[in-house]
């Protein structure tokens, strides 16, 4: 049996901000946007190249805004995705070389924390 993840929710306090970050600045894909009812909305957003969408909404989670941390999105290249992310206006930290790999930081309008990972890939000998 497999089991994927496809969605995760993000809990956002403004519904037309977070889609504004997210799509404007980030540059992921607007899959979704429902108003069901005067107490639902639902918003699905996928970034490029992902099997794995957000949603965020009206209606969808108790969990408090900005509540989330270490949501990851791999790249083939930080520096890439770095000067991407920046241009766009995003407040992204500097790269960090780490021993597990290379890591750009940044946080929605809330401060839902996300992390940008390019994978140090070991060589063919060390992975066996």
């Amino acid at each position: 049996m497999d089991y994927k993840l496809e969605l995760v929710c993000v809990p956002v306090t403004d519904v037309d901000v977070a889609k504004e970050f997210y799509v404007d600045k980030v540059g992921f894909h607007a899959d979704h946007d429902q108003r069901v009812d005067d107490s639902l909305r639902f918003v699905q957003l996928t970034p490029p190249g992902s099997g794995c969408s957000i949603c965020f909404g009206e209606g969808l989670t108790t969990m408090s805004p900005g509540s989330l941390e270490g949501l990851q999105l791999v790249v083939d290249d930080a520096d890439a995705a770095h000067e991407e992310l920046a241009a766009r206006g995003v407040p992204v930290s500097d790269v960090a070389d780490l021993p597990w790999g290379r890591f750009v930081y940044f946080a929605d309008p809330d401060g839902n924390a996300w992390n940008v990972q390019e994978i140090k890939r070991l060589p063919a000998t060390e992975t066996g």
